[in-house]
């Protein structure tokens, strides 16, 4: 899911996200990239933790770009909301940046700092947050009335662990849903532990029409305490996407944080 990429439309909020490998955003006069996409760190409490992230200015002119924290949040459909205000909970006062404005030359790159340090105290768990990188307001024209201002955005996540912290994933259940306008079998995963988790894995079925196919869930992170359907993703061979013929059963391998479990698992609407 990260890093997230945005073009911000300010009045009314409208926001369009994006998840690439290496993340980039572009309004009329906002063409950053950024690397890496997102963090994926450890520290110990009472230590500091010093990384770099790289952004670089695609356009043909210098650019200004804000750079802020915020603590982030995934609703049941994966979308992503960024909190400018500290959620409870936060990890965002360990945090600090380099600076909140800096200026790229057209074509430049610029390494920027920040660091995270949490104090001795700091309970095992994990310490998530976003770095945004923003653009200055533009006006776009909509029609011949009506202008709109449009910002750019990229949001890069960043996850900490901090003293002993793992997922701790379990199947809570299965199903059948609509994912993007496919129905597609789900895994309903929980996490009981104390850092997020990420399910890959080998799956193989056959359909009712005696279609061979294979599976790989899909990467959404699963975080502490949440409970999330996963898709299970049909490798399509075709240019047209598979269409499942159900009831399927699919079988395999399920893994996660250096963990297997085999599985196996029949879906039927």
């Amino acid at each position: 899911m990260e890093s997230l990429c945005a073009l911000t439309r300010v009045l009314p909020s409208l926001i369009l996200f994006c998840a690439v490998a290496r993340s980039s955003a572009h309004a009329q006069g906002f063409a950053a990239l950024v690397s890496p996409p997102r963090f994926e760190l450890t520290v110990k409490p009472g230590e500091h933790l010093r990384e770099v992230l790289e952004i670089s200015n695609a356009g043909a002119q210098s650019a200004k770009f804000r750079v802020k924290t915020a603590d982030w949040s995934l609703d049941k459909n994966a979308g992503v909301a960024f909190h400018e205000s500290l959620q409870p909970g936060s990890c965002r006062p360990w945090v600090a940046i380099e600076r909140r404005d800096i200026t790229v030359p057209a074509g430049g790159k610029y390494r920027y700092r920040f660091e995270v340090a949490p104090p001795t105290e700091a309970p095992s768990g994990e310490c998530r947050f976003a770095l945004l990188i923003e653009g200055d307001e533009e006006k776009v024209q909509a029609s011949n009335a009506l202008a709109f201002p449009i910002a750019g955005r990229i949001g890069v996540i960043v996850y900490v662990g901090v003293g002993t912290n793992e997922p701790r994933l379990e199947i809570a259940g299965t199903e059948v849903g609509q994912v993007n306008g496919k129905v597609v079998p789900l895994l309903v995963i929980k996490n009981t532990g104390n850092a997020h988790g990420r399910l890959t894995g080998f799956l193989s079925g056959t359909d009712a029409s005696g279609q061979k196919l294979e599976f790989t869930p899909s990467t959404l992170p699963i975080l502490p305490g949440e409970t999330r359907a996963i898709a299970l993703v049909a490798s399509e061979e075709r240019d047209e996407p598979a269409i499942i013929a159900y009831p399927i059963t699919i079988r395999g391998n399920l893994e996660w944080a250096g963990k297997t479990m085999p599985f196996e698992q029949r879906f039927a609407p």
